[in-house]
């Protein structure tokens, strides 16, 4: 299954979409310009419905246990790092859902784990990084972080970066605006004068709107593994194995449960999922590249790679900003 990506730098993948009813969807909007729109060099008028950024979000919260903030019961072993925090907030957060992941100050400030991460990665400031044993050490505490990357901006001289291995985005060609509009009704007062006392926002009566969706003639998933990237970190082959797994297993979990993208956005596969390269590839279903993770996490654990125990509890004292 993995081995017949041996010698491969890219694994580019492919996956038609169709909206699950009618023809109609809504794309990401960005502040400021709403849809992304744009042409290519031959005319053709596409617009991005999900970004790789959204995209990295949603293959990282397919993992989790609901919202999170605890990986799923399935890949259980797997190392992360949970937080609970105290003072002004009671909750829990991790580095599955952060949003630098184990660069997140209610991590990284934690003087333990920092030293912990110090010295495991031989990070030394003013030195030369050692980028093969740094991976090693995001891989014992968080091996979705080198899947999706991690920019530790908040660690001494913020050298420290790895980029995302697995990138992802849903393109629509050749599309044509679908313009309609509505209204919130106020069935009590249209003209908006009856407020609730001390809340007196202009958020009453009667207030149209336009909407604009679009129709295609193409919608598809594109994906990119950097297979070179996660063999360049030259970890132990049981990690590489599994890493390559673990990214396999998100895009074939996230195509299988996680295409609602808006209440208007909401797609089906159609066809087979596609390698563009290497070509002929065929992408293992979900049960058995599941299996495959679950392997990799015992034979990795076996030998030293993760946490012990794999996740690694903090807790982290909140305050409230003063102004």
């Amino acid at each position: 299954m993995i081995d017949a990506l041996n010698g491969c730098a890219r694994l580019l993948l492919r996956q038609e979409l169709k909206p699950v009813q009618g023809d109609r969807f809504q794309p990401t909007g960005f502040a400021d310009l709403g849809a992304a729109v744009y042409e290519t060099a031959t005319g053709t008028r596409v617009v991005l419905v999900e970004s790789a950024q959204s995209m990295a979000n949603r293959m990282e919260a397919v993992c989790l246990d609901g919202s999170g903030p605890e990986i799923m019961e399935a890949l259980a072993g797997l190392p992360y790092v949970r937080v609970k925090l105290t003072g002004v907030v009671e909750s829990a957060t991790s580095s599955l859902i952060e949003a630098h992941r184990i660069n997140s100050p209610y991590i990284i400030t934690d003087e333990g784990f920092r030293a912990a991460f110090v010295q495991a990665s031989g990070y030394a400031k003013g030195r030369p990084l050692d980028w093969k044993r740094i991976a090693a050490a995001v891989l014992r505490y968080d091996v979705n972080a080198l899947l999706h990357g991690v920019f530790m901006a908040n660690l001494e001289d913020g050298r420290v970066r790895l980029p995302r291995a697995i990138t992802g985005f849903i393109e629509a060609r050749d599309v044509r605006e679908a313009v309609s509009g509505g209204v919130k009704n106020n069935p009590l007062d249209p003209a908006g004068k009856i407020r609730a006392k001390g809340y007196d926002k202009d958020v009453y009566g009667n207030v149209p709107y336009a909407r604009v969706e679009y129709t295609a003639r193409e919608i598809a998933a594109y994906f990119n593994l950097d297979v070179a990237l996660i063999r360049g970190y030259g970890l132990p082959e049981v990690a590489t194995r599994l890493l390559l797994g673990l990214a396999l297993y998100k895009i074939r979990r996230f195509l299988n449960i996680g295409l609602r993208l808006r209440t208007a956005c909401d797609f089906r596969t159609e066809g087979p999922l596609e390698a563009q390269t290497p070509a002929g590839f065929q992408v293992p279903e979900e049960a058995a590249l599941l299996e495959h993770v679950q392997r990799g996490i015992r034979e990795c654990a076996s030998a030293g790679l993760f946490a012990d125990p794999p996740v690694t509890e903090l807790t982290t004292d909140c305050v409230t900003k003063e102004e």
